[in-house]
């Protein structure tokens, strides 16, 4: 069977990354193998060396990925959520961003310019604890744990079924404007609008 080789993840290894645990394991397997020596086992020299990766369990191992490119954006960007103040009150930010956080958890928290903001939020927050707003991504840094953000409009009180139902069809990217005139004049214009006998000469009935 497999050797299995269970390692103690501390702060030690988070700061010296993957090759510090490696490392480790690879040490393991030394010693692993000098004990097996010790016993009368023999060791082709001509084999796979001990920091050979291919030596390691498959659940020691950590698959990496790089992003290169993106080749579409499939998500609108937009999404519903609520709007507090930063927690640290002294710093630069606190004076310039709020935090957007958004229900769907899938996207990531954001800050948004406290211009965008309602004029009283800052000195009056918790009058918009529970209000929803749509808030679109514009940015996000690669040193930066939150993206940037702005407040497209209020939505009104998380909970009810028009903010919530307008919310879900923004974030969709769903079109519900009102029909241009153009397509409402191909409709019937003689109200109440009835089935002439002749189309249901020639229709099968399913009604």
């Amino acid at each position: 069977p497999d050797v299995i080789i269970e390692a103690q993840f501390d702060d030690n290894d988070a700061e010296h990354g993957q090759d510090h645990l490696q490392d480790a394991l690879t040490d393991d397997i030394k010693k692993l193998s000098l004990d097996a020596g010790e016993k009368g086992e023999t060791k082709q020299d001509d084999g796979p060396k001990v920091n050979d990766p291919r030596l390691l369990p498959e659940k020691c191992l950590q698959r990496t990925a790089k992003v290169v490119y993106v080749l579409e954006k499939k998500h609108s960007r937009a999404a519903t959520g609520f709007i507090k103040l930063l927690a640290d009150k002294n710093s630069e930010l606190f004076k310039r961003c709020a935090m957007f956080s958004p229900v769907d958890h899938r996207v990531p928290r954001a800050y948004v310019s406290l211009a965008d903001c309602p004029p009283d939020f800052v000195t009056r927050p918790e009058d918009y604890s529970n209000m929803l707003f749509i808030c679109r991504i514009v940015d996000w840094k690669e040193d930066s744990n939150f993206a940037t953000g702005q407040l497209a409009k209020s939505l009104g009180q998380a909970g009810e079924i028009e903010p919530e139902t307008e919310g879900i069809l923004m974030e969709y990217g769903v079109d519900f404007s009102d029909f241009p005139p153009e397509a409402l004049e191909c409709l019937p214009q003689s109200l109440p609008w009835v089935i002439s006998p002749g189309e249901l000469a020639k229709r099968r009935d399913l009604r």
